[in-house]
């Protein structure tokens, strides 16, 4: 059977896009290899007319392609963009209004393809109506205007990302890269998403539920961090952890870890286990044939009805029809 085309990907660079975030979905997406070492992925970035583009910074870029193939793409991402009057600042508020070679070029996206934006190039998807009754995220420190100027659209400044299905948000920054590999993720499984992250020397795996802001990501000089303690659990997922035993690894009273682990991971110790736990059972369903019950058992989540609800919980589908819809992606794929 002939191998299936690589997905396309669409990067539209708008005036005034950010450098950073433009380059994210080429990094991730075009890293991403098959079995054969074949790519799974072919990443393109357009301007509106194929001309070059000025970014935030001092320097501009040029493309090699015009508006013309979004109308070829599977996927278009927006990368966030200095917006309004002048170059001084990002204006969001300004974007209340498409201009019409901009809604030109969206309404040549395909049906069915889905489209991403990073950051405040969420004002773009709810000016253009996209996320009309959705879910969405935008950056924190625009959330409050967003939902005054969209009340429309169900604004949650909680999260890193939101997967809508073929529409999907994603926060500030470095949340596009979460967005990409959850995308990764959900096109070809753990183990390419892993293998993409361990290239790219980023975190393999952020829950879109995951905060946007956490009070102290890294500890200061005088404090002990709890990093050597999620490393270890990680090796142990298949036994139970308690909290003291954890507080103990770490050389802490249960309180000082608790309150430690919580600013520098966003999440409770029980929280953040039990994600985990369901992410190596992912893997397992993906990579193994082995029966639910004795992953539940591995992922030390206890029985398979166990197992079940916390899938059910986390991403709304059973192990089995998990494992049945990796199966059948990954056939389609390769």
């Amino acid at each position: 059977m002939a191998a299936a085309r690589a997905h396309r990907v669409v990067v539209l660079a708008l005036d005034g896009v950010y450098p950073f975030e433009m380059t994210i979905p080429v990094r991730i997406f075009g890293t991403a290899e098959g079995t054969a070492g074949e790519p799974l992925y072919e990443v393109l970035t357009c301007s509106l007319d194929g001309r070059p583009v000025r970014t935030s910074a001092d320097f501009g870029v040029t493309v090699e392609h015009g508006a013309e193939v979004v109308a070829t793409a599977d996927t278009l991402v927006i990368p966030p963009f200095i917006c309004g009057p002048g170059a001084d600042g990002n204006d969001p508020a300004a974007m209340d209004w498409l201009p019409s070679e901009l809604a030109e070029t969206l309404a040549r996206l395909p049906a069915g393809a889905r489209i991403v934006s990073m950051c405040t190039a969420s004002y773009v998807l709810a000016t253009a109506g996209l996320l009309d009754g959705r879910r969405a995220t935008t950056h924190w420190n625009e959330a409050e205007h967003f939902q005054r100027a969209f009340p429309q659209v169900e604004v949650d400044a909680d999260v890193l990302f939101v997967d809508g299905g073929q529409v999907l948000t994603a926060a500030g920054v470095a949340a596009g890269v979460d967005l990409c590999l959850h995308l990764l993720r959900r096109d070809h499984g753990s183990a390419v998403a892993n293998r993409v992250a361990r290239l790219c020397v980023v975190p393999p795996w952020r829950e879109g539920g995951q905060a946007q802001f956490i009070e102290r990501p890294v500890p200061e000089a005088s404090q002990a961090s709890t990093a050597a303690t999620r490393d270890w659990a990680l090796g142990r997922l298949g036994r139970p952890i308690a909290l003291a035993e954890l507080a103990r690894h770490a050389g802490m009273s249960v309180r000082t870890f608790s309150r430690r682990f919580r600013d520098e991971v966003g999440m409770t110790p029980g929280q953040w286990l039990t994600r985990q736990r369901i992410e190596h059972a992912r893997r397992l369903l993906e990579v193994t044939d082995l029966p639910v019950d004795r992953i539940a058992d591995e992922a030390g989540l206890g029985t398979g009805a166990s197992l079940r609800r916390h899938m059910a919980q986390a991403i709304g589908v059973a192990p089995l029809a998990y494992r049945q819809t990796f199966r059948a992606k990954a056939s389609e794929a390769y």
